[in-house]
């Protein structure tokens, strides 16, 4: 039975209806930024690459991608996106505060997982964490899960070619974080505008729609909303198997495999 340790009560979380997209290619520094810019603040991260690099190593295989063999490769990271689209189907479930974690070499597909985010009342942001292309290549070949050279030029070159147009999807919702430096303090204004931007009210109508509904259905049902019974007295929460069954199959999960 699944509990709210990892599902809170949607309405009640502090990044509740907010989701920051990542961009940035191999060797950007974006995990950086996730664990300095925005640690602590209880948003939950949806990155298929952690959940790839732990089946790696569950399976006593290399991190250097290069050393795969190319069908075992694609077949462990199918499972890795598959674990990962059930993980967020469940937050979006509970309209959870999001960060999702990704290069941007394909602008429709971020694009319209923002637009199908907006529709279930999130208000969606981006950082883009930019660098050079030889920092990049350097970063690759100093962390343990390393990708062919020749992979991470056309990525940058990919993600380069998307900025100003995710400038233009997000608008004023759109930062730029220059990470060639590694001795500067980046991470500082970032963790303070992410703050920001998370403390700030929903501004999505149909977010703050479905907030007033599900505090409603709480007020009505004796603290039970849409994921179950709400808090009560402090007690560990539970979501109801039935309605986790639901999640598995509804329409969250058909959207997170589109677009994960």
């Amino acid at each position: 039975m699944k509990t709210f340790q990892d599902l809170q009560e949607g309405v009640y979380d502090p990044n509740i209806l907010k989701a920051f997209f990542l961009a940035g290619g191999p060797g950007s520094g974006k995990s950086y930024v996730i664990a300095r810019g925005a640690g602590g603040m209880g948003f939950r991260v949806v990155n298929s690459d952690e959940v790839f690099e732990k089946k790696l190593k569950d399976a006593g295989m290399s991190l250097d991608i290069r050393e795969l063999d190319p069908e075992v490769r694609d077949t462990i990271r199918a499972k890795a996106k598959k674990v990962t689209s059930g993980r967020q189907a469940n937050y979006i479930e509970g309209r959870l505060g999001l960060i999702i974690d990704g290069t941007g070499q394909d602008y429709d597909k971020i694009t319209n997982q923002a637009t199908k985010l907006k529709q279930f009342g999130y208000d969606v942001h981006m950082i883009f964490v930019n660098t050079s292309l030889d920092t990049a290549l350097e970063r690759n070949a100093k962390r343990p899960r390393k990708l062919p050279n020749s992979i991470v030029t056309q990525s940058w070159s990919n993600v380069q070619k998307n900025i100003g147009k995710f400038s233009q999807y997000f608008r004023r919702n759109f930062m730029v974080v220059d990470n060639n430096d590694s001795t500067e303090d980046v991470m500082t204004p970032v963790f303070k505008q992410v703050k920001s931007l998370a403390k700030r009210k929903v501004q999505n109508t149909t977010g703050l729609n479905w907030m007033a509904q599900e505090l409603a259905l709480k007020k009505n049902s004796g603290g039970s909303g849409v994921l179950g019974k709400g808090r009560s007295g402090g007690k560990r929460q539970t979501i109801d198997p039935e309605r986790a069954a639901e999640i598995e199959k509804g329409g969250f999960k058909k959207f997170t495999r589109k677009t994960g």
